[in-house]
């Protein structure tokens, strides 16, 4: 059994479904869920005591690590979060913007997104304005601007973000959720500020998972307004126990530990086949979709070297449950004449043809 061979059947999921979905959420595979249940069948065999919370500790340190090395910075520098959205959400809202600061944004972003730069607005009076995803970098006012929050893989049409914002004198925050998993990620070349990343999707873990890096001098700017126990440099010191002053400071209140140890397990999986060859082999699966979907007459839509594919369909919400029922698992783009297939590598040339065969019924 070749490498390939060897994932899919990691994935229970693909045994009856042409799975095309992970943009949204990513397979989940056996040993993941396994690890999620043995940690809930402990907890309730063996109570949830001082014993109980220092091994989640150690499941956050350990993912901790893991999420870091797949953004290619150090743990010290990566809050574990519950999603995107809260991710961004934490730096927009701790950067505190307000009247005649302005955050630029593409015309393409995700609501996770735009949800808190539309609280940035409403509630503190930034300014929000939107370019082109590829052209972002050049639409910077100096004047004005303080901070640019985009896509760093386009949810909708799968382009990649411009590379000239690693050059750019504002602070960057880029909205991973289509990235970290999905295609090669090393935050330092990308020169962002942020960067906030899924754990559900690409990274095939279960809900409830994500993360943030920001870098050292954008830490130093964010004003952390949720604290707790977790998030806090000495939680005995009472009102004076302050926050972590690296991004443990921004970490969520609480992961549960099957909920850790789901995540991991699921990272085990595809590490084990490793980064590079997961990257490749889901580009080139996503690539030739494109091949096969144009071959048939349809319109793809333009996109980066990424693992989304969207294409033209007479009527999305229809076509997708169409599909649904025989099968196949994808998504129609709100607002947008499209269905998006999100290929990974646990796919296979079967279920691209499957999904054809199904589109010209």
């Amino acid at each position: 059994m070749d490498a390939s061979s060897s994932l899919r059947a990691q994935y229970p999921v693909l045994d009856e479904l042409a799975y095309l979905n992970a943009g949204t959420n990513g397979p989940l595979s056996a040993a993941a869920a396994r690890a999620g249940a043995v940690e809930l069948e402990r907890e309730a065999h063996d109570g949830r005591s001082k014993t109980h919370f220092e091994r989640r500790l150690a499941l956050a340190g350990q993912l901790r690590e893991r999420y870091a090395a797949a953004l290619g910075c150090e743990p010290e520098k990566l809050a574990l979060t519950t999603c995107t959205s809260e991710g961004i959400a934490q730096v927009v809202d701790g950067l505190a913007l307000g009247a005649g600061e302005e955050i630029l944004t593409s015309d393409e972003e995700h609501p996770g997104l735009l949800g808190a730069l539309a609280a940035a607005r409403e509630l503190r009076g930034a300014k929000v304005r939107m370019a082109p995803l590829q052209e972002i970098a050049d639409a910077v006012d100096p004047r004005a601007t303080r901070l640019i929050a985009c896509s760093h893989v386009g949810w909708m049409s799968g382009h990649v973000a411009p590379a000239e914002l690693a050059e750019v004198d504002v602070p960057v925050l880029l909205d991973g959720a289509q990235g970290v998993g999905a295609i090669d990620v090393d935050v330092g070349a990308l020169g962002c500020d942020a960067y906030a990343g899924a754990g559900q999707k690409w990274l095939c873990g279960p809900d409830g998972t994500g993360m943030l890096y920001v870098s050292a001098r954008l830490r130093e700017r964010l004003r952390v307004q949720r604290r707790g126990y977790v998030n806090l440099a000495n939680p005995d010191a009472g009102l004076d126990a302050g926050v972590h002053e690296d991004a443990r400071g921004l970490d969520s209140m609480s992961l549960s530990a099957s909920t850790l140890a789901c995540a991991l397990a699921g990272l085990e999986v595809l590490e084990a086949v490793g980064w590079e060859a997961v990257h490749e082999r889901a580009r080139g699966l996503a690539h030739r979709l494109v091949e096969l979907l144009e071959e048939r007459g349809r319109v793809v839509v333009p996109r980066g070297d990424t693992t989304l594919v969207s294409f033209v369909s007479p009527d999305p919400p229809a076509e997708r449950a169409r599909l649904a029922e025989r099968g196949i698992v994808l998504r129609d783009i709100p607002g947008q004449p499209w269905l998006r297939a999100s290929v990974g590598a646990w796919n296979d040339e079967d279920d691209l043809q499957r999904l054809l065969m199904a589109l010209h019924e």
